[in-house]
């Protein structure tokens, strides 16, 4: 009974956040998505990732285990998903990208936290900084046909990771008073994109749900799968074998639906494989924490 209520007390709050971005949307109110979105990503999640790496106790060793364990996980993925579409004669423009990159951030970053506490958070801003830097590369070359290095040059994201892992690396601190600034707009991040998730939720449509089913219920059990075995083979600690299953299982993430749609692949299909795994990642994310704490 005491697991199921620190599961609940972990997986609400996540949830309950995104349902309420999803109602506002429903009840007709206005959202800014756009807006939001690039102060999320440009300021508060950033901001959030920088003094989470700052602060944490991890030493650096395990640090750059993980590091190397989450890259490899996501090449694992990548080589996985792409047999399994050329099996399924699946098209690779549409399918591969949503399969291989979870939503770290939005869903995954929270859930970590709340799982594992402080040290959870730095292990997972690290996995969502290889995941972002593997998305707009990998990610957009899949979508697109083409990477994208000035992009990841120009991403917030990737320049607050490199100073706050620099930063832990050397044992700096900023000064009190940044260092508070930064993480008042840090504990924004996680609301805000919460909600955010909500929203854009609200406003997809698809016509594939059918499909998107069993491609949802497939990214959950490979995902899953090479996640574990990876974490085993590099002998991580409670905490970050945790967090790298977890995040690894992360449900569809909304930008590749927005990838999709930019570079005219099957967007409806993808919208789909959004809805869908968010929804199935409530009971999934669930049972998986029940079974990493």
């Amino acid at each position: 009974m005491n697991l199921v209520l620190t599961v609940f007390e972990i997986v609400a709050p996540v949830f309950l956040l995104a349902g309420v971005g999803y109602a506002w949307v429903r009840l007709g109110f206005e959202y800014r998505l756009q807006f939001v979105t690039r102060f999320a990503m440009t300021l508060a999640v950033p901001s959030l990732i920088f003094v989470a790496l700052m602060q944490t106790d991890i030493p650096g060793g395990e640090l750059s285990r993980f590091t190397l364990a989450a890259f490899l996980v996501n090449g694992a993925l990548a080589v996985g998903f792409w047999l399994i579409a050329r099996g399924a004669h699946l098209d690779q423009r549409t399918y591969l990208a949503p399969l291989i990159f979870g939503n770290t951030g939005n869903v995954g970053i929270p859930i970590c936290m709340f799982a594992f506490g402080q040290a959870g958070l730095g292990y997972a801003v690290v996995f969502l900084a290889v995941t972002a830097l593997l998305s707009f590369t990998l990610g957009i070359y899949l979508v697109a046909g083409k990477g994208s290095i000035t992009k990841v040059i120009r991403e917030p994201m990737v320049w607050a990771t490199l100073l706050g892992a620099l930063f832990l690396w050397r044992g700096w601190q900023t000064p009190v008073f940044l260092t508070n600034t930064l993480d008042l707009l840090g504990q924004m991040a996680i609301p805000l994109m919460l909600i955010t998730l909500g929203v854009a939720i609200a406003r997809l449509s698809t016509q594939k749900l059918g499909q998107a089913v069993w491609l949802s219920f497939l990214k959950l059990v490979v995902c899953f799968t090479l996640g574990w075995l990876l974490a085993l083979a590099f002998g991580l600690d409670d905490v970050a074998f945790g967090v790298l299953v977890l995040q690894a299982c992360m449900p569809v993430a909304v930008t590749s639906y927005l990838l999709a749609e930019r570079f005219d692949a099957d967007a409806d299909a993808v919208a789909g494989m959004v809805m869908v795994s968010t929804a199935l990642s409530v009971g999934a994310l669930s049972v998986i924490l029940a079974i990493v704490l």
